[in-house]
């Protein structure tokens, strides 16, 4: 019996997994140099679908120290699509873990940040880092947002399907030439369109959110009629290389939205942006 592979990609989740990556890792705190290593590895903590970087204590120039557990963070699991499994998406704290192990502070005096070590064999010897706390480098080029996933992509394609966006009827965008955004296995593609073909009012919005695939998006209130929906666009004006062609374009929450492809309602999925 063949196997769907998104099914046996998920199936894992609840696991402790781990990747080493064959890029040479630097991590700063401010302009300290705290380690310089090529034996990283990507540790992805059960129903976290995100990675963070362990590195080997013998890489840090800088003293581990362990740290008082402090409260737990509060925060909700989310569903996506139709899958019901609760997950931990990237807005979740480091703190928050759910794998065995101890917390930790890495740095000296005053500059420190968030660390854990784990107690699975497998990772003896490592210890992973809150990517907020620190300044990453990957080879020469800094990362934002979290560390790249080496099974996860982004995939932009130019289309002649004819997308509407409505907001309780109220038209806000309606475009032939759309550029359709797929990202591993989101559940559902993003639409960038033209701003020409945004016929509702934008002004600036007040979130600000960060991609690692994608880069720093610029937020946008929408006008829709006599309401005004806060932070319901995005575009990308200065993206990372895999984005590069949604430049400029505009795209929305569709997950609050009604979207119409070709005139056939989408049905709305559950994401973290739900």
């Amino acid at each position: 019996m063949a196997t769907l592979l998104q099914k046996q990609l998920w199936s894992v989740l609840p696991e402790l997994r781990f990747q080493p990556t064959l890029k040479r890792v630097r991590v700063s705190l401010g302009s300290d140099l705290l380690a310089d290593t090529t034996r990283a590895v990507l540790v992805y903590e059960p129903m976290r679908i995100v990675p963070q970087y362990a590195v080997p204590e013998d890489d840090l120039s800088v003293a581990v120290q362990p740290a008082a557990p402090g409260p737990q963070p509060d925060y909700q699991p989310v569903r996506f699509g139709s899958d019901r499994t609760p997950l931990l998406d990237p807005s979740v704290p480091f703190a928050v873990h759910t794998a065995a192990g101890e917390a930790v502070t890495v740095g000296t005096g005053e500059r420190v940040g968030a660390g854990f070590r784990f107690e699975d064999p497998d990772l003896a010897g490592y210890v992973s880092l809150d990517f907020d706390d620190f300044d990453w480098r990957e080879e020469d080029e800094p990362i934002v947002s979290h560390p790249r996933d080496p099974f996860h992509r982004i995939d932009v394609r130019r289309s002649s399907r004819r997308v509407r966006i409505e907001h309780e009827g109220v038209v806000l965008a309606e475009s032939h030439r759309p550029h359709l955004l797929f990202e591993a296995t989101f559940p559902v593609p993003r639409y960038y369109l033209p701003r020409e073909d945004v016929v509702a009012d934008l002004a600036p919005g007040t979130l600000q959110t960060s991609c690692a695939y994608k880069g720093h998006a610029t937020h946008y209130a929408v006008s829709a009629g006599d309401e005004v929906l806060a932070d319901m666009a995005w575009s990308y004006e200065d993206p990372l290389d895999d984005a590069v062609p949604v430049t400029g374009l505009v795209s929305f929450y569709q997950e609050r939205l009604d979207i119409f492809l070709d005139d056939e309602l989408v049905e709305r999925v559950r994401t973290p942006w739900s």
